[in-house]
């Protein structure tokens, strides 16, 4: 049994939903049940059988723009969130906006985006990039972050919510410490993941301490804090997400690059990351509004 759930406009639901059944029948998946959950803004449907990308594809071709999740079998509430940081539980990278104290932005943003479309090595691009900050005072990080950085839409009421739930949360970036601290400290994560930023007399040397956090190391994460069969959920937007989000028990790609849209069986292109509390069928009454 597959289980598709979406949110999307509701003028057009209806019609939708008939075009999306006529569509998938033709790939040889017939829809068993469709109904509106509670809250009246998730549509659910069943299907008798059938692989979750062709299902994920039809919802795309008929329903686009929308909010989505397609499950084999039953959706549970997870118990453990793992989540990027940067373009997802933040609306920035935060490299990109620390740059700009250096007066570089435009040339290492240039590189953040090949990084995250898949076109870059993750580890070689992000020293590359980190190389370019020498000699920035540490202090240029603290004011970043006070006028550059803050939480996407409905970050703070998904952490909020999930650890209400009884879910462990952890945020894991390829970006900084420096960053990630406060960060998640201010949406709530139980425990953070990052790279550490060398920093000698008060200014960036361009280098890294330790271990290079890159999607090898999320994936671990994600499969450490899952371990036992723990039910999972990601959230993430770039390349360097896509081992922790094909992994996860619900893959969530957010405002995602296609290559991490494409690794993804939830997706979120239409509203806010409240939408997976939704599409994980928490009901607004639920919620905790952060």
């Amino acid at each position: 049994m597959l289980i598709a759930r979406l949110i999307a406009d509701i003028a057009t639901r209806e019609t939708s939903q008939d075009l999306l059944a006529r569509a998938l029948r033709e790939e040889g998946v017939a829809l068993a049940t469709a109904e509106v959950l509670a809250d009246g803004d998730v549509l659910e449907m069943r299907f008798t059988d059938g692989d979750p990308q062709v299902v994920l594809a039809a919802i795309d071709s008929v329903f686009s723009p929308a909010d989505m999740l397609v499950s084999r079998g039953p959706i549970f509430l997870p118990q453990v969130f793992v989540s990027d940081m940067d373009s997802t539980m933040i609306g920035q990278e935060c490299i990109d906006e620390l740059a700009d104290y250096a007066g570089i932005k435009a040339q290492i943003a240039e590189i953040t985006e090949r990084a995250m479309q898949g076109e870059l090595d993750f580890v070689a691009a992000l020293r590359e990039r980190v190389a370019l900050l020498e000699g920035l005072g540490e202090g240029a990080i603290g004011e970043c972050l006070a006028e550059r950085i803050s939480p996407t839409p409905g970050a703070k009421t998904l952490v909020a919510t999930l650890s209400a739930q009884g879910c462990r949360t952890v945020l894991v970036t390829g970006g900084f410490h420096h960053f990630a601290d406060p960060v998640g400290a201010m949406l709530g994560f139980d425990r953070v993941v990052g790279n550490r930023l060398e920093v000698v007399g008060g200014k960036l040397t361009g280098g890294l301490l330790g271990d290079i956090v890159d999607s090898g190391v999320k994936a671990a994460v994600l499969a450490e804090e899952a371990a036992g069969g723990r039910i999972s959920l990601a959230t993430g937007d770039g390349a360097n997400d896509i081992p922790m989000i094909a992994a996860a028990t619900y893959g969530f790609a957010y405002l995602a690059k296609p290559k991490a849209r494409a690794a993804a069986n939830g997706r979120v292109d239409r509203g806010d990351l409240t939408a997976v509390l939704s599409l994980l069928g928490i009901a607004r009454s639920d919620w905790v509004e952060a």
